[in-house]
């Protein structure tokens, strides 16, 4: 089945744009999700840690701990007339500090477990928990209904499959036997050997971290194990939401670098064996769509150049023919594209040499989208 950008952002409610890290992604959401909003539709525009030009561009501070809505005069000059374009450029940790909040036993369970040192830098001990917390608050504002589209730029990665895996390695991490041994087991449920095996296993990890520090250690893992079982029910419930084909699209976005396609045509292959509505390719950065270029010839100096003209002319050319190699090979690669895609989009976004971070070179990147 055909299908173009008007239909997607008319009818779905999650558009997630995916993609390896260094692509546009974010540029493209944010595109998207301004088209979207010129149309009338209530947006958000979700995306995790923007770039500081992006986030001035839309007038939004990075790191809020809810959506703002982007200020009246941002909007008036991506022609939006009413309200409805919010956006979270938002810190996975705030989410983490609002799920505790949210799922611990006790509000001074929750302050223990926000006051643990170790608590702060479960990002970089736990790989997947930047791209759990994007899940988890598109799973929130799912279940709240309060925007029509939510426009989601997968957190910055290497690999675009980190924002489906993070969470199943997260969830391995927290299952596994080393992540275990940190947790404190009932006395009564315990054998005499399990119990003196505890002991000698506490004596070791205590010799190891020191006592303060292991206690504190336990203290966390004791705590954060509990309100995992929670985090896990929402993760497999947002993977769940996100394979609805009526209500969510996929797309992928690459540029020409062969790594970002090799990334991008992987990626694609999984969305059919992780059963994700798959809607489209955007090849972003790409000379594919500069066919209105004029070849430089004589005729620009009337015929008969100077010998001063004829030599600038001669590195004109010179530079001419290396952009049309560039735009035969953005064409072939949009051609591909486009018979991957499968009767979803293929559309080219062209280079901005300037950056794609103004209000103007947004709007334009979403008329272009629109018009494909």
């Amino acid at each position: 089945m055909s299908v173009d950008m008007e239909e997607l952002i008319t009818n779905r409610r999650v558009i997630v744009c995916a993609g390896s890290g260094g692509v546009g992604k974010t540029t493209t959401a944010t595109a998207i999700a301004l088209a979207a909003a010129r149309r009338g539709r209530k947006v958000l525009a979700l995306t995790v840690d923007p770039s500081k030009r992006l986030a001035q561009t839309l007038g939004v501070d990075r790191n809020n701990d809810r959506p703002v809505p982007i200020p009246a005069s941002h909007r008036a000059d991506a022609g939006i007339e009413g309200d409805n374009l919010e956006a979270w450029m938002l810190d996975p940790s705030v989410v983490a500090d609002q799920f505790v909040n949210r799922f611990a036993d006790s509000p001074e369970e929750a302050q223990r477990l926000l006051n643990n040192r170790l608590y702060r830098q479960i990002s970089r001990m736990v790989a997947g928990m930047q791209e759990y917390m994007a899940m988890e608050a598109l799973y929130g504002f799912l279940r709240e209904d309060r925007y029509d589209l939510v426009v989601l730029d997968t957190p910055p990665s290497r690999n675009a499959l980190d924002f489906l895996y993070g969470p199943s390695r997260l969830s391995s991490f927290l299952d596994g036997r080393i992540f275990k041994l940190f947790l404190p087991e009932e006395e009564g449920r315990r054998s005499f050997l399990r119990r003196a095996a505890s002991r000698l296993v506490n004596g070791v990890n205590a010799a190891v971290f020191g006592a303060e520090y292991y206690l504190e250690l336990q203290e966390f893992f004791g705590s954060f194990s509990g309100i995992f079982r929670s985090m896990n029910k929402n993760a497999a419930d947002g993977l769940s939401r996100l394979r609805d084909p009526e209500n969510v699209a996929f797309l992928l976005v690459t540029s020409p670098a062969s790594t970002s396609l090799t990334d991008a045509f992987f990626f694609r292959r999984k969305t059919v064996e992780l059963e994700l509505p798959f809607r489209g390719f955007v090849l972003n950065r790409s000379q594919a769509a500069a066919g209105d270029r004029v070849f430089p010839d004589a005729s620009m100096f009337g015929g008969t150049p100077t010998a001063v003209q004829a030599s600038a002319l001669e590195k004109l050319v010179r530079l001419a023919k290396v952009e049309q190699a560039a735009m035969a090979r953005d064409r072939q690669l949009l051609a591909r594209l486009e018979e991957d895609a499968g009767g979803g989009l293929a559309v080219a976004l062209p280079n901005i040499p300037s950056g794609a971070d103004s209000m103007p070179a947004l709007v334009h990147l979403g008329d272009v989208l629109m018009d494909a």
